[in-house]
């Protein structure tokens, strides 16, 4: 037997528990891996609450969670690129990672690099791979100038980085706290709130070629009203404004990177090109202190778990 978080109902954070299942086997391109971390993220408790069930279906028991790293204890037939005891970072297509030992299709899964921490790694995938998207989505140009909404945030914190990377100038917007890491990314960082768009403003005076969302609560309409074209704004949470304004919402659920921009993050994680800030590490049986931290969304970087 082995432990795995397990929900029977739609509900709040007290729904969760922490469950005694069976063993899994390694079926065809399959690799069994025990995890050593797993991040948590925002559309797990979406999808947890019922918000999403129109795009993702649910079945219930439920388990949850998708990124993970951790070694690998068994293969599959058709799996042998992948050797027990190799350390691996991945994701699971089924609602499993937040367990001791994961199911995982061997494609989904890409050698984790010795200097990369666990926590990092486990964290990665989602906040990743959704980051990269949006970057891409935009269609940043060097020189150009792209706001960031959350950008402490797990994706946030993440994007910023990337956006940079492309040769953008960056303005992210955070509470005050945060300032000093973002400064120290060579981000603008702009506080939230009451007179916001004039903060932009001046800390933009050639104006604002791209906008990216990661927290809802206004920011389309804002980036429209700082005259950035619809094409050019993307937002990870705001599907209602989406829909109304025409905006993107890339990568989405049907156009997530996979394991080769896992491995590239990691890479660039790994070369030290690449932060992953970890706000916090809680052992497996502490899930829902871990969402309770999570859902207060004023998280600088990623929460993790630890079975």
């Amino acid at each position: 037997m082995t432990k795995a978080v397990r929900y029977d109902e739609f509900g709040g954070i007290d729904v969760l528990r922490i469950e005694e299942v069976d063993r899994p086997v390694p079926g065809d391109r399959q690799v069994l891996v025990q995890v050593k971390a797993a991040g948590i993220n925002p559309g797990e408790a979406a999808l947890r609450t019922g918000a999403m069930t129109d795009i993702f279906p649910s079945t219930f028991p439920s388990g949850q969670g998708s990124d993970l790293a951790g070694v690998v204890v068994e293969i599959g037939a058709g799996a042998d690129r992948f050797a027990p005891g190799d350390e691996v970072i991945g994701f699971s297509e089924k609602r499993s990672s937040q367990a001791e030992l994961v199911l995982v299709d061997v494609d989904n899964l890409t050698p984790k690099p010795e200097n990369v921490t666990w926590e990092v790694a486990g964290g990665l995938y989602i906040a990743g791979v959704t980051a990269w998207g949006a970057v891409h989505s935009v269609q940043l140009e060097k020189g150009e100038t792209i706001v960031v909404s959350g950008a402490a945030g797990g994706v946030g914190s993440l994007a910023v980085q990337l956006a940079r990377r492309a040769g953008a100038t960056v303005i992210g917007l955070a509470s005050e706290r945060n300032h000093e890491w973002l400064r120290g990314h060579g981000v603008i960082p702009v506080a939230y709130g009451d007179g916001v768009t004039d903060r932009i403003t001046a800390a933009a005076p050639g104006g604002i070629h791209a906008f990216i969302d990661t927290y809802g609560d206004g920011y389309v309409e804002l980036a429209l009203a700082l005259g950035v074209a619809i094409e050019r704004i993307d937002t990870l949470i705001d599907f209602p404004a989406a829909a109304k304004h025409g905006v993107k919402t890339e990568p989405g659920p049907n156009g997530r990177p996979g394991a080769q921009v896992l491995a590239e993050l990691a890479g660039l994680i790994a070369d030290g090109h690449l932060e992953v800030p970890i706000a916090n590490a809680y052992p497996l049986t502490q899930v829902r202190q871990a969402y309770t931290e999570l859902e207060r969304r004023h998280t600088h970087g990623k929460i993790v778990l630890r079975p």
